[in-house]
């Protein structure tokens, strides 16, 4: 479970990327993002699912979750009812799974309500095949078996940023902030012999098309990067390492406020 927080040590190796699919339930114009309405309903799953792991959650310095903004066609007229719409949750730990489906499952068919709009569950995406988006890991593949390139392009699918200090926020991904966050997050939650050493990182941008963009979360506006960026990275040995985060990114996301979705990444390697 969550690192030095659950009172049962990490079982699992395995990590997830879920889809939970939602209809509307009433008619207007959505908030503009939704993103700590989906985080206080995925922690209400997982009340319901098992109280102990749900605090553990709340109180982890490093969440092990991660979740994508509220994603579908939105239409310029406001909402209607049965519209659909959908978003990710990634989970770090792969023993969180059992208790969000549970907690899922024991929610039924009560009405969920995001930002004050009602919405119904149609469904949880948890095998790979059915949906783009659902995909699953193990730390163990990652670290052995991930392709290994010095050339590595990540596609930053919703704003994102770097805390540098207090009150400094970086909205440009540089290399070091960039896997110096995969690493950190790897290194919570991975098992403890496939950590990675602290590392000055070398690597450099070679090509990227960026633009910020505001998010605005209920707790105030946020900037951050959409786009594209491509690193590269001269030595072998942080090459080899880069490539496997990168293909953690897609789980991990990449930044601050992965929980209310930033940070979403879409990882490829050069060719």
């Amino acid at each position: 479970m969550v690192q030095d927080t659950l009172p049962t040590p990490l079982k699992s190796t395995s990590i997830y990327s879920l889809v939970v699919l939602l209809g509307s339930a009433g008619k207007g114009q959505l908030p503009t993002t939704l993103g700590r309405a989906i985080h206080a309903q995925v922690l209400d799953w997982m009340q319901a699912g098992d109280s102990v792991v749900a605090q553990a959650i709340h109180n982890a310095q490093m969440s092990p979750i991660s979740l994508s903004g509220l994603l579908g066609k939105r239409r310029k007229h406001g909402t209607q009812p049965d519209d659909e719409f959908y978003f990710r949750i990634s989970l770090l730990d792969g023993d969180l799974l059992q208790p969000l489906l549970t907690g899922i499952d024991t929610w039924g068919t009560k009405p969920i309500s995001l930002g004050k709009f009602p919405f119904v569950c149609r469904g949880v995406e948890a095998l790979p095949g059915g949906h783009k988006q659902v995909q699953m890991g193990d730390y163990r593949l990652l670290g052995t078996v991930s392709p290994i390139s010095d050339d590595i392009y990540l596609e930053f699918q919703s704003p994102t940023a770097f805390k540098q200090g207090k009150r400094t926020i970086q909205p440009f991904p540089l290399p070091e902030l960039v896997f110096g966050s995969l690493l950190r997050r790897w290194n919570a939650f991975a098992p403890k012999d496939l950590h990675f050493p602290q590392i000055e990182w070398q690597g450099m941008v070679s090509a990227f098309d960026l633009k910020t963009q505001v998010l605005r979360l209920e707790g105030g506006p946020q900037i951050g990067s959409i786009g594209w960026v491509r690193y590269r990275f001269p030595d072998a040995e942080q090459a080899r390492i880069a490539s496997i985060l990168a293909q953690y990114a897609f789980f991990a996301g990449v930044g601050y406020k992965t929980t209310m979705g930033m940070g979403q990444v879409q990882p490829s390697l050069s060719t």
